[in-house]
């Protein structure tokens, strides 16, 4: 039987300087401070202001911070994995790019699409490649630069989305550590309440595409509200029974960042208090598929060895699911 296991060895982040913050928004559309903090628990966003710079810049930055941290040579690293909705361009691979851009000359490279669970699809990608044996050092980067694709004249959109990176690097361990278990899902009927109409084989880009904002996001808020908040508990709770894990047992619920009440539910479903619930929702909003590794960022020096983490997503699509590690190392 294979003993390796795929654990988290090293984390890094990045998220651009300037601060969307509700009371700027307040003078882009109709609404206010007070509505979107008791709505969705975001006081700021972080937006990538220039532009002549995409998600690969994103990632690159988050990356570069992982390798310096872990005084890593990029020249060992296998694979670079990039979960992104926001790709630099059609067709080529941003990930390719952010590989050659951080000297890691000897890994090949490709992107994952699945929305908001990008991050998440991405770790049970990267375990297996570990597991395998014939991979040493994965490099899992989630980066967005969400503003690229949100109409700032959209209300129910522009307060909910940010930009940012995060990343970790996934390393063979024969301790028992890294990743237990997953439950993964996705249900096709759902991308008519979540998506981008325009720019796609379905509906190439054209003037008329262009004048009527359908390469924007478009979200059913209510549709999108109601799935979350019952399928992301439904397989937390799921993956907790079935590894026969406690409340107690559970040191930290690592979710999602689209919605504090959402967040909340997913929590309450699995009988976790809200001191062992990562979040960071207030100063970043949903920055999609860099959710996750942000918050593995901000939380990393309060992670001990043996800690369970409960992973939980979803995105458009619709796509979902759950993940059960076990940290690896000591971050003080």
């Amino acid at each position: 039987m294979n003993n390796i296991s795929a654990a988290i060895t090293a984390v890094g982040a990045y998220v651009p300087e300037f601060r969307l913050t509700n009371k700027v928004l307040e003078t882009m559309v109709d609404t206010n401070d007070e509505w979107i903090t008791t709505r969705t628990g975001i006081k700021e966003r972080r937006i990538l202001k220039d532009k002549d710079k995409g998600t690969s810049y994103l990632a690159i930055q988050a990356a570069n911070d992982l390798i310096r941290k872990k005084n890593l040579d990029p020249a060992e690293i296998d694979l670079v994995l990039l979960g992104t909705a926001t790709p630099d361009l059609p067709v080529a691979s941003t990930a390719v790019y952010v590989a050659s851009e951080i000297g890691a000359v000897n890994a090949f490279a490709y992107d994952i699409q699945a929305a908001c669970s990008n991050f998440l699809y991405g770790m049970s990608t990267a375990a297996r490649y570990i597991e395998s044996g014939k991979y040493k050092k994965v490099l899992l980067i989630g980066a967005d630069k969400m503003s690229s694709i949100i109409d700032y004249t959209d209300r129910t959109t522009c307060i909910i989305f940010g930009d940012g990176a995060g990343a970790v690097l996934f390393e063979p361990n024969e301790e028992g550590y890294g990743l237990k278990d997953e439950y993964l899902r996705s249900d096709g009927k759902g991308r008519q309440f979540l998506k981008i109409e325009a720019g796609g084989s379905l509906m190439p880009a054209s003037e008329d595409t262009v004048k009527n904002n359908l390469h924007f996001v478009y979200q059913d808020g209510k549709s999108v509200f109601k799935f979350a908040v019952s399928n992301m508990a439904d397989v937390a709770a799921k993956i907790m029974e079935r590894n026969e894990l406690e409340h107690d047992d559970v040191q930290w619920l690592v979710p999602h960042q689209a919605n504090k009440r959402i967040i909340d539910a997913t929590a309450n479903r699995m009988g976790v208090e809200a001191d062992k619930v990562m979040m960071n929702i207030q100063r970043y909003g949903n920055t999609t598929s860099a959710t996750l590794p942000l918050l593995l960022a901000d939380y990393e020096k309060q992670l001990k060895k043996g800690d369970n983490l409960i992973f939980a997503a979803f995105g458009g699509g619709f796509t979902w699911g759950s993940i059960y590690l076990t940290w690896a190392y000591d971050s003080n």
